[in-house]
């Protein structure tokens, strides 16, 4: 198994036979307040590297774009330079945020016309775009809220990043890559709307049902959530899907709603190697992450659930990391705090050993961490 399959849990899949074949993640595009400043955080905080750029010096008179990667994530932060851009409407909704999981297919037509024989919005037509490293062609559908997907077959082409970019890097210097790959993206929807999206990820994409949790599962004293989990057919793209359920206060998905004014991308995860090293650097750097009490790892029954591991449980504890066992392997995870103004979109960090899950034993820790600061800040 390659280091790609046991940080994302890659599985075989014949592509000739899935009418709508996702190959894997292009880009997370995010629409932001400052890009300068944002792609200047994701470079000296979280170790990625600048690899091309669009803005006013390259004629694109709307908007300034960074695109930055580690290892094979890739994220384009995009923030307005024309007061009048459409990009300005976008952030004084939504704030920071994800507005399109851009993914990568072997034939996009193909795609777009399983997707419209199925229901699915189109909001771009399958188009090339051209430059002296050759030819992209893309389309996009609409999914929840204001979010899209992008379908982009690059194949043909040879540049940085898209046709009206440039190579562009940093005078940071690079150090240690932190991360290797994007391993999964959560969504938040609307009561009543998970169900919906699920169905449209099975019947427009072609996806499968990979996991559901309801009930005790994802409910503490207090608040309670419902999630269902679709992936493509080679698990490289993963969906969670979050809707609020019915508690005593408000889950950490009405806060989300409300902030963001609706449906949207609410956490990636981020594969790594080594979490140890990667939550150093990290929070050497600045970033916070959640507190996990120390009665977390005290319990007895933790221990006899996640058998051993590949650090001694001191060693998570003195950085608050997680860990979950299945009955494929275990787990190591741990979640940042709202990295933007709203408390709205979080990182996690993850580091798989066999397992396929997503930290069920988990949720009950995590969501009364998030519990915490929701209370801090007077939402739950």
């Amino acid at each position: 198994m390659t280091i790609e399959q046991q940080l994302v849990g890659l599985i075989e899949h014949d592509d000739s036979v899935d009418p709508f074949p996702v190959t894997g993640w292009d880009a997370l595009v995010w629409v932001v307040g400052n890009a300068t400043q944002c792609a200047h955080f994701l470079q000296s905080a979280f170790g990625m590297r600048l690899e091309a750029y669009s803005g006013p010096e390259t004629g694109n008179r709307d908007h300034k774009a960074y695109v930055l990667r580690s290892g094979g994530a890739r994220f384009v932060v995009k923030g307005a330079v024309d007061p009048d851009s459409p990009l300005v409407a976008h952030h004084d909704r939504h704030g920071d945020g994800v507005v399109d999981i851009a993914l990568e297919v072997p034939d996009v037509d193909r795609c777009v016309t399983w997707a419209r024989e199925h229901g699915a919005t189109i909001l771009a037509e399958p188009h090339d775009e051209s430059d002296e490293f050759g030819t992209v062609r893309s389309a996009a559908l609409a999914t929840y809220g204001e979010t899209r997907h992008t379908l982009i077959d690059r194949s043909g082409y040879a540049g940085p990043y898209l046709p009206g970019y440039i190579a562009r890097t940093s005078t940071l210097r690079d150090g240690p890559r932190l991360f290797q790959a994007i391993d999964h993206v959560v969504g938040n929807v609307e009561l009543g709307m998970m169900d919906r999206w699920v169905d449209f990820y099975r019947r427009v994409m072609g996806f499968t049902n990979m996991a559901e949790f309801v009930g005790d599962d994802i409910a503490t004293e207090y608040s309670a959530l419902m999630s269902k989990v679709v992936a493509n057919g080679n698990h490289r793209v993963k969906f969670p899907l979050n809707e609020p359920a019915v508690g005593r206060k408000r889950s950490q998905i009405d806060e989300y709603l409300e902030f963001y004014r609706g449906p949207g991308v609410q956490h990636i995860a981020l594969a790594t190697g080594d979490i140890l090293a990667t939550v150093d650097a990290l929070r050497a750097a600045g970033v916070e992450f959640l507190p996990t009490p120390d009665t977390y790892y005290e319990d007895p029954e933790l221990r006899a659930r996640i058998g051993h591991v590949r650090v001694p449980v001191e060693e998570l504890q003195r950085r608050g990391i997680l860990v979950d066992r299945d009955e494929d392997g275990y787990l190591l995870q741990i979640f940042t705090r709202p990295i933007t103004d709203r408390p709205t979109v979080f990182f996690e960090l993850i580091e798989r050993h066999g397992s396929l899950g997503f930290g069920k034993g988990n949720f009950k820790a995590l969501f009364q961490a998030i519990e915490r600061e929701q209370a801090a800040r007077g939402n739950l």
